[in-house]
């Protein structure tokens, strides 16, 4: 499944990262949720996304009364691959950086290359994308929310839902991601 994979996991989630009063009454495991994009997916034609669970968060409740009341960033440990797990926050103005971000370029996720091509904007086909953006948390050179994935997955498929939140007026947004 390969880079298609890691698309689906990181912004199908990513695309319903709002409270919700509906509830599982335990967390989803990455295989929950790699089963639900399996049987929802493919992205519809032209988008680097597709929205499951129609577009509804997978927030316990116990997740959900603890997001209303704190701020809080948790990323997953890396596992015995050096992948990326899950990485959830309560994001708000107090977690988001006022400076720019720094070099990354230190950290190899998993599955790194470098890979240069002419006709690709940019000129790298991968990138090293920020499960949790960095505009959103300030996390920098994380190894635990950074994954490998194609610019294209960055710039079109991540980007705009990390330039939506962080605009949201000072209002917190609680997300979970998955690499």
């Amino acid at each position: 499944m390969g880079n298609g994979f890691v698309l689906m996991l990181s912004l199908v989630v990513l695309t319903g990262c709002t409270l919700s009063s509906v509830a599982p009454d335990r967390p989803l495991s990455q295989s929950d949720i790699a089963a639900l994009v399996e049987k929802q997916a493919p992205a519809p034609a032209g988008m680097p996304y597709a929205a499951i669970n129609r577009n509804q968060p997978f927030f316990t409740k116990e997740e959900i009364s603890y997001a209303r009341n704190h701020i809080f960033e948790r990323y997953s440990r890396l596992d015995h691959l050096g992948r990326c797990g899950i990485a959830s926050a309560r994001i708000g103005q107090e977690v988001m950086p006022a400076g720019r971000r720094g070099a990354i370029g230190m950290v190899r996720p998993s599955g790194w290359q470098v890979a240069r091509y002419d006709h690709v904007e940019g000129r790298y086909l991968y990138n090293r994308c920020h499960l949790i953006g960095y505009q959103l948390a300030g996390e920098n050179a994380n190894p635990l929310n950074l994954i490998t994935c194609t610019r294209y997955m960055n710039t079109k498929g991540m980007l705009p839902f990390e330039n939506r939140w962080r605009n949201m007026s000072g209002k917190p947004a609680t997300m979970s991601c998955t690499g």
